[in-house]
C-alpha cells in the first residue's frame, strides 16, 4: 500500500531549490553564511513584515536567543502556552528561568486571553510578574492576538510569538510573527516550507538581531585572532540550507493553497459524522492550515450534545464561567481508533500535542487554566496533511474514517 505521510518535505516542481543550491556549489560558498543566508533573511523579513531577521539552525535556538536578549535568568518567570510542542518551553529552562503554563480556549486552541488575564493578576498580586509571554500559533491557526497584546502592554511584559507552525498565516490581515517584540520561525522537515532543519528569529529591533547573530556565531569578537568575550552558540544556518529555504519560500503560497484544499476536503467529506469537530477557523484568521486537526467525540462538540448521546456527564466551569461536559464513560470511537485504522493502511497520523503541564518534566511548574488543553489533547487527532497527497489519497483516508463510524 502506498505510504501517506502526515507532512513531509515537498520540493518545488520548478526546481527553485536546486537552482539556488547549484549556484551555491558553483561559487564554492558551502560554509555557513553567504549570499543565500543574507537573502533568505531579507525575504523572510519582507514576507512577515518585520525589519530584521537572523537565520538560525532551529526555531528552538531562535527562542533561546530571544530569551537571552531579554536577560531572562534564574528566578525569572516566563508565561508559556501549555498546548504546544516542548520546543516552546525548553529554552526557558536553558536560561534557568521558571515556566508558568497558560491554558487554551476552544475558540482558537491557542492561549486563552481570559486565562492569561487571570494568571497576570495572580502573579502581579505576589509581585512576580513574568518577563515574557510566549504565545503559539498552533498548527498554523492564529491566536487571538489583540487582547493578548493589550494585556502585555498593560503589564509592560514582552510578547514573543512562536510562529514555528504559522508562516504565511494572517491575523486581521497581518502576518503572524509581526506582533511581538520577537517571533520565531521553524523550517523543520515537516513544516509548510523546509530547509531540512533550520529556523529564524525576527524582530523590528535591529540591535537585538545583530546581537543574536553575534551570539549564534560563537560570540566571536572583531579581532584578528580568535577572541570571545561572551558565551557563544553554534546556531547559524548554513548557506546551502538557506538556498533550499529561498527556493521553498517561492512556493509558499502554493503550499498554503494546497493545505487549505486538504482542510476543506476533509471538512466536506466528513461533514456527515457529527462526532467529528474541526479546529475552528475564526473570521479574523487566514490560517496556513499546516495540519488539519479534529476532535473526536469531544465534550465541547455541540453536534454530539444535540444528538443526545447517553453519556454520563460532569459539569466543569471554564474560564468564562460557562460549562462544558466531560464524558466519564468509554467512548465508542476514539482518536486512537482512527489512528490505528489509518496505520493499518500505511497512513500516518498523529495525536495532538500533549500539554506541557502534563509532561513529566514540566508537571512540577504552575499551570493556570481549566481542562481545555487537556481535553483537546485527549480527544484530538492530526490528520494526514501532506501537500503531495492526491484526491485519491484523500478519498482513501476519508473512506477509512467513515467506515469506522
Amino acid at each position: 500500500m502506498k505510504k501517506i505521510y502526515l507532512a513531509s518535505p515537498h520540493m518545488s516542481s520548478q526546481g527553485y531549490e536546486e537552482n539556488f543550491v547549484k549556484e551555491t556549489f558553483e561559487s564554492n560558498w558551502i560554509a555557513p553564511l553567504g549570499k543565500n543566508v543574507d537573502e533568505f533573511e531579507n525575504e523572510i523579513s519582507e514576507r512577515v513584515n518585520v525589519k530584521h531577521a537572523a537565520a538560525l539552525s532551529s526555531g528552538t535556538g531562535a527562542l533561546h536567543l530571544a530569551l537571552k536578549y531579554l536577560d531572562i535568568h534564574e528566578n525569572d518567570i516566563v508565561f508559556c502556552q501549555s498546548l504546544t510542542f516542548s520546543a516552546s518551553a525548553n529554552p526557558i529552562i536553558y536560561q534557568n528561568a521558571t515556566p508558568v503554563f497558560i491554558d487554551s480556549d476552544y475558540k482558537t486552541w491557542n492561549m486563552c486571553p481570559l486565562t492569561l488575564k487571570q494568571a497576570l493578576e495572580k502573579y502581579n498580586n505576589i509581585g512576580k510578574l513574568p518577563k515574557a509571554v510566549i504565545v503559539v500559533h498552533l498548527y498554523g491557526f492564529s491566536a487571538d492576538m489583540d487582547p493578548i497584546i493589550d494585556l502585555c502592554k498593560q503589564y509592560n511584559i514582552t510578547l514573543i510569538e512562536d510562529a514555528a507552525e504559522s508562516l504565511g498565516t494572517l491575523y486581521k490581515g497581518n502576518p503572524t510573527g509581526s506582533f511581538g517584540k520577537f517571533a520565531i520561525m521553524s523550517f523543520n522537515g515537516n513544516k509548510i516550507i523546509t530547509t531540512s532543519g533550520g529556523g529564524m528569529l525576527v524582530s523590528d529591533d535591529e540591535e537585538a538581531i545583530k546581537k543574536a547573530r553575534f551570539w549564534a556565531t560563537q560570540s566571536r569578537d572583531q579581532a584578528r585572532h580568535y577572541q570571545h568575550s561572551e558565551l557563544g552558540f553554534n546556531y547559524r544556518l548554513s548557506n546551502v540550507l538557506a538556498a533550499i529555504g529561498r527556493g521553498q519560500l517561492m512556493v509558499l503560497d502554493e503550499r498554503i493553497a494546497k493545505k487549505k484544499y486538504i482542510f476543506e476536503y476533509y471538512k466536506r467529506e466528513l461533514a456527515d459524522i457529527p462526532e467529528i469537530q474541526f479546529m475552528p477557523v475564526n473570521d479574523w484568521n487566514e490560517p496556513n492550515y499546516w495540519l488539519t486537526c479534529i476532535l473526536v467525540n469531544s465534550p465541547n462538540n455541540q453536534n454530539i450534545q444535540k444528538n443526545n448521546l447517553k453519556f454520563k456527564m460532569q459539569n466543569v466551569k471554564t474560564e468564562d464561567n460557562s460549562t462544558f461536559n466531560i464524558h466519564n464513560s468509554k467512548l465508542e470511537i476514539t482518536p486512537l481508533d482512527i489512528m490505528l485504522a489509518l496505520e493499518a493502511e500505511n497512513i500516518e497520523s498523529r495525536p495532538i500535542w500533549k500539554p506541557m503541564h502534563l509532561q513529566p518534566f514540566f508537571e512540577k511548574y504552575d499551570f493556570i487554566g481549566y481542562e481545555v488543553s487537556e481535553t483537546i489533547f485527549n480527544y484530538g487527532l492530526c490528520l494526514p496533511s501532506d501537500t503531495k497527497m492526491t484526491d485519491d489519497d484523500l478519498f482513501r483516508i476519508c473512506s477509512i474514517i467513515k467506515n469506522l463510524f
